[in-house]
């Protein structure tokens, strides 16, 4: 990676993608946007156009595991917008695990008292923010 460079992360939903990026100390992980799906080439044209305009240095897409570490269909279309992601980018795309990333923004919503409607407008770019700053996390911690 080079220096200044940021990650996006991505909750990929079967209706919306949740967006999130890091700044360029990598310490950070922001909510962006949420997307709202449509034709896989549009919406991998647009968050290529965003990892250039962003100098990101990858795409870090949630992969919703089982809680036993097993792979259920959400995992594998997960999986499966990754490979197609890669082929459609030359930004380099990696898969984090995201065990209970939504179910964490929901509860820590819920105890914000943040309305049901408005949970709805944002969970998915917190969840994305949550990933990503799992990764961030991660990182930091094996460079001590």
């Amino acid at each position: 990676m080079a220096p200044g460079q940021r990650l996006i992360g991505l909750d990929v939903g079967e209706k919306t993608i949740g967006v999130a990026l890091s700044d360029a100390l990598l310490m950070t992980a922001t909510p962006l946007e949420t997307m709202r799906r449509g034709k896989f080439s549009d919406d991998a044209r647009k968050l290529a156009e965003l990892a250039a305009r962003e100098n990101t240095a990858a795409f870090v897409i949630g992969h919703p595991l089982n809680m036993d570490g097993t792979s259920g269909p959400r995992a594998q279309a997960a999986r499966a917008f990754a490979r197609n992601l890669a082929r459609f980018t030359d930004v380099p795309v990696v898969l984090w695990d995201e065990r209970l990333s939504t179910a964490g923004v929901e509860r820590t919503l819920i105890e914000a008292d943040v309305s049901r409607a408005r949970r709805r407008e944002v969970v998915d770019k917190l969840a994305a923010s949550w990933i990503l700053q799992g990764l961030l996390e991660f990182l930091r911690n094996r460079m001590r």
